[in-house]
């Protein structure tokens, strides 16, 4: 049975959320985008093959796109009007329109990642997704999220249960004994060159991978 919190994003909120990623608001993102990913690959060896969970119109990849000789890029997205931009957007990319706790991996991508998606998952599902992007990783985790040092809910947009704080990275290396920080930081709205919303991030190795 699909959870609150999925319904949600598979119906009108989820809808009118990738109406509002596009225009300017599109271009920005993609540009500071550029600008974060330069910084967390320089961390990486060898990162080819990516996958992105909740990549809704796929803004994040298409940055990757740009950094990423002959990349090979791969997303899971529960909503519909996203995953048909996101395709047009991406004609090469591996599209998964399903919800990540369908998502069933049948090959390892060298990156992971989530960004501003872990927020939005119910909590009592939470360890399910850590173990879906753990068997999905060859190499490497990248984690980009709200971060507090407890699990908390708070409103998102006037809607309740829809958003929660907490160390995913944390809870991830707790959880996977072989996962290792590789580097660590924090976005900031008023950065003067590429502002994006108040995000933690977190890289992590699977040691051995």
């Amino acid at each position: 049975m699909a959870t609150e919190q999925e319904e949600f994003w598979r119906g009108d909120f989820g809808n009118r959320y990738t109406d509002r990623n596009q225009g300017e608001e599109r271009l920005d993102s993609v540009v500071s985008s550029l600008a974060f990913f330069s910084k967390v690959l320089d961390r990486t060896r060898g990162v080819r093959s990516v996958l992105e969970i909740g990549a809704n119109i796929g803004l994040n990849l298409m940055a990757l796109q740009k950094l990423i000789r002959d990349p090979q890029l791969s997303a899971v997205e529960i909503n519909e009007k996203a995953v048909s931009e996101l395709r047009s957007n991406l004609p090469s990319a591996d599209v998964y329109h399903t919800s990540v706790h369908d998502f069933q991996p049948t090959e390892k991508r060298d990156l992971v990642f989530t960004r501003g998606f872990l927020i939005h998952v119910n909590p009592g599902r939470i360890k399910d997704v850590y173990k879906v992007i753990y068997e999905s990783a060859q190499k490497y985790i990248l984690i980009s999220e709200y971060y507090n040092p407890e699990p908390k809910e708070i409103s998102y947009r006037g809607n309740e249960n829809k958003l929660f704080k907490r160390d995913f990275a944390g809870e991830m290396i707790h959880e996977f004994e072989d996962l290792s920080i590789v580097d660590y930081g924090f976005i900031y709205h008023l950065d003067p060159n590429f502002p994006q919303d108040d995000f933690n991030w977190f890289l992590m190795e699977k040691n051995g991978g």
